[in-house]
C-alpha cells in the first residue's frame, strides 16, 4: 500500500517513495498481528492433535509451521517501533527458525519414509482445510501490509506460504486416498521443507540488506 509524503510521522507510514518501508508501529497493525498471533495458536493445537493421531508428515509440518509462526509473530510485535538493528534482528531470527522448521520437517518425512503405514486421507485433507481458512483470514488481516520492512514483510511472506501449504496439504490428502501410498504425504512434506528454506533465505536477505543501508546511512550522517 502507498500513502502520499505528508506530516505523518516516519515510523508509522506504509511508504513515502522507495527508501521508506513500514514499521508496523500502528495500532491497526499491532491489532491485526495480535489476532494472527491467536489465529496461530489455535491452529497449532488443532492440527497437532490431527498429525500425531494420524503420524502425517504433512499434518506434522503444518503444524510446526503454525506454532513457530505464533512464536516469530510475538517477536514481530516486540520489536515494533524498536530501531533498524533491533527490527532486522528479529527478522533475522525469524529467517533462522524457519531454516530449522524446515529443516525439522525434511528429517521427520525421511523418518516416516522407512516406517509407518500410510496416514488417513480424509483427516489430512479436512485438518489442511481448516488450516487453510485459518491462514486465509490472517492473510485478509496482513494483506495491506505486506510491502513493509523485512519485520513486517517477514510476518505477510509466513502467512502467504501457509495459506499454500495448508491447501497443499489438503491436496495431499485427497492422493493418500486414491493411491492408498504415505508416499504422497511424505513428498509433499519434503517440498514444504524447501518452500520453508526459501522463505528463510528471503526474509534474511532482506533483514541483512536494510541493516547494511541503515549502517551506511549513519556513517554518512557522521
Amino acid at each position: 500500500m502507498s500513502e502520499s509524503c505528508s506530516s505523518e510521522p516516519a515510523a508509522s507510514r506504509c511508504g513515502c517513495g522507495s527508501d521508506v518501508k513500514f514499521d508496523g508501529a500502528t495500532p491497526a497493525y499491532r491489532r491485526a498481528l495480535a489476532g494472527v498471533i491467536t489465529i496461530n495458536l489455535v491452529g497449532f493445537i488443532v492440527v497437532l492433535v490431527g498429525g500425531l493421531i494420524q503420524g502425517s508428515a504433512s499434518l506434522s509440518a503444518n503444524a510446526l509451521d503454525f506454532l513457530a509462526d505464533s512464536a516469530t509473530y510475538a517477536i514481530s510485535l516486540w520489536a515494533i517501533g524498536k530501531s533498524v538493528g533491533i527490527r532486522t534482528g528479529a527478522a533475522l531470527f525469524k529467517g533462522l527458525s524457519l531454516g530449522v522448521v524446515a529443516l525439522s520437517v525434511a528429517g521427520f518425512a525421511a523418518w516416516r519414509a522407512w516406517s509407518g503405514a500410510e496416514p488417513s486421507g480424509e483427516a489430512i485433507s479436512i485438518l489442511g482445510l481448516f488450516g487453510a481458512l485459518a491462514n486465509l483470514v490472517a492473510a485478509a488481516l496482513l494483506v495491506r501490509y505486506r510491502d513493509g520492512d523485512a519485520n513486517v514483510r517477514s510476518v505477510w511472506l509466513c502467512t502467504r506460504n501457509d495459506l499454500v501449504q495448508c491447501l497443499g496439504v489438503a491436496a495431499t490428502g485427497l492422493l493418500v486416498w486414491l493411491t492408498g501410498s504415505r508416499w504422497p504425504d511424505l513428498i509433499v512434506g519434503v517440498l514444504l521443507a524447501v518452500v520453508f528454506l526459501a522463505s528463510a533465505y528471503e526474509i534474511m536477505r532482506q533483514a541483512r540488506a536494510e541493516r547494511r543501508a541503515a549502517s551506511s546511512g549513519r556513517r554518512q550522517t557522521t
